[in-house]
């Protein structure tokens, strides 16, 4: 994924309300910035980091600029890591479709946002007469507190632990369910549960495990210019 336009530079001020963030330009305007990121954030939004935002080309959007990257040091030095969690679904569909995962290639037919479940919808699901159908959902992970670990979530998602069981339900159904676990920080080399933030989402994930769902771990490599899969780590539960 190659973002449409140059990304603009910043430094950042504030985040507030979930979803807006205060941010100085290189020339002192201040702005507000859209973030699309309902999570806590930990670690990604301390007051003068430096940031790039997007702007849109909707000229009727209210915030025509969109916090995309934050510079963060999580012990090996800066690094920049991707905030906006509407990107990972579109990555690992690009990186299915091009064969960078091999668990989710050979199928026929991929689609995207199906509805399942009582009143969920399928990020990605995979397709082909000759192989159960593959439902995936896919969680964005921009959370580090040990060097080279990544870890989701980084706050309770009873939304998340919904997901789990729907999931499971589809496994036990014989469908395939997997967990893709996505992660906009390049330096993670494994991805874990950070059950001490929310427990309940990992007594999900444990039930849903034992129901026969899989869990993928994916790290990106992310640069001003864009952001793509950059391949497979292990998932440490």
């Amino acid at each position: 994924m190659r973002f449409a336009t140059p990304l603009i530079p910043g430094r950042l001020l504030r985040r507030y309300k979930r979803f807006l963030a205060d941010v100085v330009l290189a020339d002192g305007t201040e702005t507000t910035a859209h973030v699309a990121n309902s999570g806590a954030m930990l670690g990604l939004g301390a007051p003068g980091s430096r940031v790039w935002l997007s702007r849109s080309p909707n000229p009727a959007r209210k915030l025509a600029l969109s916090w995309e990257l934050v510079e963060a040091d999580f012990g090996a030095g800066p690094e920049l890591v991707g905030v906006n969690t509407m990107h990972p679904n579109l990555l690992v569909a690009e990186a299915i479709a091009a064969g960078h995962v091999p668990a989710l290639s050979g199928y026929a037919r991929m689609r995207r946002e199906v509805k399942y479940g009582k009143s969920s919808r399928i990020d990605i699901q995979l397709e082909d007469e000759a192989k159960p159908l593959c439902l995936v959902e896919v969680k964005n992970v921009h959370l580090m507190r040990a060097p080279g670990r990544a870890e989701f979530p980084d706050c309770v998602t009873a939304r998340g632990a919904k997901h789990l069981e729907e999931l499971a339900a589809e496994a036990e159904k014989g469908n395939r369910s997997v967990m893709v676990y996505l992660s906009q920080i390049g330096s993670a080399r494994t991805i874990g549960l950070a059950r001490d933030l929310d427990p309940a989402y990992g007594r999900a994930f444990d039930r849903a495990r034992a129901a026969g769902i899989e869990a993928i771990g994916l790290v990106c490599r992310i640069d001003p210019e864009g952001i793509e899969v950059a391949g497979l780590v292990p998932m440490t539960g």
